[in-house]
């Protein structure tokens, strides 16, 4: 390697570390929150099931990596509902609202419409899913109250382990299981570079909708920082924008994915969010222009 590529390598180490270190914070913390109000917690899900994807979407405006990936653990105790699930990934941007707001240019205005979009979204396409699939989601919600006691049974005498330790390791396992993805996507974006994705996406504009949401599909906050960035600079339309960050769920996805119950789901919910940022995508630029 020369030496600009080492530079390049140690950067997209320390982003991924950077980056990893934000998701471990925030589902540590969100665990250790959640181990004193699980049951309280548990019963609103269970009592409010039939607009869980409306909760699931606005939890999914929070700009922060981490949101995903909440959602995805969630999901997978089966504390959600799978409506739920991808109403947080549709509504959710990891970190584009805060590019935006950094650029702070006239494409900044475009937060407002870009949330709103996103949310109605997470909120529509969530409930269709539930309906759609209504008796499913019921065998799972049902259980919740179950696997609540069973949890809180197995802990009660030991609560430095159910309120600390537990949240640790759950967090270190996601840790380690983000970071490697983190540096390597980083590293295959990395070496792509924005400048050939850009000209790429130039040339391309027609095709500009599908491309950003493939790009999208990667789950790494690199992949909507990239396609944040190119629409603030104006090398991007706002339909492939949000075709691409609807598509983008961010790491929420590969916690899906490491777990063997919901492999199968998770390509599901992938399917599901990948046509629904194409065609939103696509109608979008019919609408204001590619």
């Amino acid at each position: 390697m020369g030496r600009m590529t080492w530079e390049l390598f140690f950067d997209i180490l320390l982003d991924a570390l950077k980056d990893s270190g934000i998701v471990f914070a925030f589902v540590f913390l969100f665990h250790v929150i959640l181990s004193f109000i699980e049951t309280p917690v548990s019963n609103f899900l269970i009592k409010r099931k039939k607009s869980s994807p409306v909760f699931g979407a606005l939890f999914g405006l929070v700009p922060q990596c981490g949101t995903s990936v909440i959602a995805a653990d969630l999901y997978i105790k089966r504390y959600i509902t799978i409506g739920s699930v991808i109403a947080v990934f549709l509504s959710c941007s990891d970190e584009a609202l805060i590019v935006l707001l950094e650029a702070w240019n006239e494409k900044t205005l475009m937060i407002f419409p870009l949330i709103g979009l996103k949310l109605v979204t997470g909120i529509v396409v969530g409930l269709l899913i539930d309906l759609f699939i209504r008796k499913q989601n019921i065998e799972e919600v049902d259980h919740i109250e179950e696997e609540a006691e069973c949890h809180k049974h197995h802990h009660e005498n030991t609560p430095a382990h159910a309120h600390l330790i537990h949240p640790l390791i759950h967090a270190l396992q996601i840790l380690a299981y983000v970071f490697v993805i983190n540096l390597a996507l980083g590293l295959i974006i990395g070496f792509v570079t924005e400048e050939k994705f850009s000209a790429f996406m130039i040339s391309n504009r027609y095709l500009a909708p599908l491309f950003a949401s493939i790009i999208g599909l990667i789950p790494n906050c690199a992949s909507s920082i990239l396609i944040t960035k190119l629409f603030a600079e104006g090398q991007l339309s706002f339909g492939a924008l949000f075709a691409g960050l609807l598509a983008n769920s961010g790491l929420g996805l590969t916690v899906l994915l490491k777990d063997k119950k919901t492999i199968g789901k998770a390509f599901i919910i992938l399917a599901i969010c990948f046509v629904i940022a194409n065609i939103l995508g696509y109608v979008t630029c019919l609408v204001v222009g590619f």
